[in-house]
């Protein structure tokens, strides 16, 4: 670039420089899943050479992509076991000095590493074998409104089957109460008493003036005031703040209790839909008799007492139940109870697309209590993901309407950008090469 004939794009370069952050978030918002063994991606670029962009905003089927990526959970744990194409990577991967890598001379007659995807079974996987691993699954069938992949509407099986692919990514607990005082309003709660629940985050003070509040004010001079010796723990004081705190201040109250969920999760698909499970304990109610019941029940007074030898009342023979002509199960009854007790995003089927960042894949994992016997690093990650969702969830403001401005159309507008297909290996390059250049430029180095 310091050649005399480059003269004229300095300039270009450099103003070009502001817009290299997005042409980043554009590269790595497209880039491949490890199921793609290439991607060819839309870019656009200046004319010069200055900035490449990646023109494509990747938008999924929301179950779909989280199945494949929790196949990918199991298929990548025997990828690292096996070392076939798991390979650390050092960062940064190229030395200040370094020159990014050439496209034409480094990668174009490289053959690019076999996709990893996980071996699906021709029987039970029927319903989404021939699709799956796609790059735009279902856009050429009646599931999809079509080549703009807006909404997407899947069937009982297809949603069963990607439902059992994608258990391993959600979480085994599908009573609600299980987060209890471990939510988001307890997280809150405990940030304004600047107290921390057990495994949950820590955070600077929210009102300074904790403890001076009440200094000529305690418990030796106030002749109404209830003392109380022992400790009180930190969880009774976020479940109830008003009660076990002198000056709550900024508190969410979180419900004591939902309905509990009694819907027992089956891992065996031999097992019929309805079935007695060993863990739940039978209750008879023979030895549940209130005080103040009749001796002579209300059914012996209508039919007699049970195994009396006059008690002759049958049924006549044309009495049938009702319903006696249908089934009471299908093949597909148990996976429509089990999709009925689903969590997001198997809980429809139907919806939106979805942009590719914008789908939570273990989200789920943090929100919970950190397994335990696990090392520190993991307890202290566990810990600040909490703590960035909690500041995320307090400063997040619903979002002002205005008018949406296309940059890239706008860009393309103009008669200094065009438009092709590059495979993604090579626009990343590119963009690498342009920022060095950029910078080379910026401190007046030459080449």
């Amino acid at each position: 670039m310091s050649n005399r004939k480059f003269r004229n794009d300095k300039r270009v370069h450099l103003g070009a420089l502001k817009y290299v952050p997005h042409a980043v978030m554009k590269l790595l918002e497209n880039i491949p899943y490890p199921w793609e063994q290439v991607r060819e991606v839309p870019v656009l670029y200046h004319i010069t050479g200055a900035i490449t962009f990646v023109n494509q905003v990747p938008r999924v089927i929301e179950p779909v992509y989280h199945a494949q990526w929790s196949t990918m959970w199991l298929a990548m744990r025997r990828e690292k076991r096996d070392r076939r194409h798991f390979k650390r990577m050092r960062f940064p991967p190229f030395d200040d000095e370094e020159p990014p890598l050439d496209y034409g001379d480094n990668v174009l007659d490289v053959e690019p590493l076999e996709a990893i995807q996980l071996d699906l079974d021709e029987e039970e996987d029927a319903a989404i074998i021939d699709w799956f691993y796609d790059p735009k699954p279902l856009v050429d069938t009646p599931a999809v409104n079509g080549p703009s992949y807006r909404y997407w509407s899947l069937s009982l099986p297809v949603m069963a089957n990607l439902y059992r692919l994608g258990r391993t990514l959600l979480s085994d607990h599908t009573d609600i109460n299980a987060s209890y005082l471990f939510d988001k309003n307890s997280f809150f709660t405990a940030k304004a008493l600047n107290m921390a629940i057990p495994g949950g985050p820590k955070f600077e003070p929210l009102y300074r003036d904790m403890d001076a509040f009440d200094e000529d004010w305690n418990e030796f001079n106030d002749i109404n005031k209830v003392i109380i010796r022992q400790q009180i723990r930190t969880e009774y004081k976020v479940a109830f703040p008003h009660l076990y705190n002198s000056l709550p201040r900024s508190v969410e109250i979180s419900p004591y209790h939902a309905p509990k969920n009694v819907y027992v999760r089956t891992e065996d698909p031999n097992l019929p839909a309805f079935f007695f499970d060993a863990i739940i304990n039978p209750i008879s109610l023979r030895t549940a008799v209130s005080k103040n019941a009749p001796l002579v029940s209300h059914e012996d007074s209508i039919f007699g007492p049970n195994g009396a030898d006059d008690d002759d009342f049958e049924l006549p023979e044309e009495v049938v139940p009702f319903l006696e002509d249908e089934e009471l199960e299908n093949d597909l009854t148990a996976d429509a109870i089990a999709l009925w007790w689903a969590p997001n995003p198997y809980n429809r089927r139907s919806g939106r697309m979805r942009r590719v960042q914008d789908v939570p894949l273990v989200k789920n994992w943090y929100l919970e209590h950190c397994p335990p016997n696990q090392p520190v690093k993991v307890r202290v990650s566990y810990q600040k993901l909490l703590k960035c969702f909690v500041l995320n969830e307090l400063k997040s403001k619903p979002e002002k309407a205005m008018t949406r401005k296309n940059l890239f159309r706008q860009l393309k507008a103009t008669k200094f950008f065009q438009t092709t297909n590059l495979d993604w290996v090579e626009a990343g390059l590119q963009v690498c090469r342009q920022g060095y250049n950029m910078l080379n430029l910026l401190i007046h180095r030459k080449v």
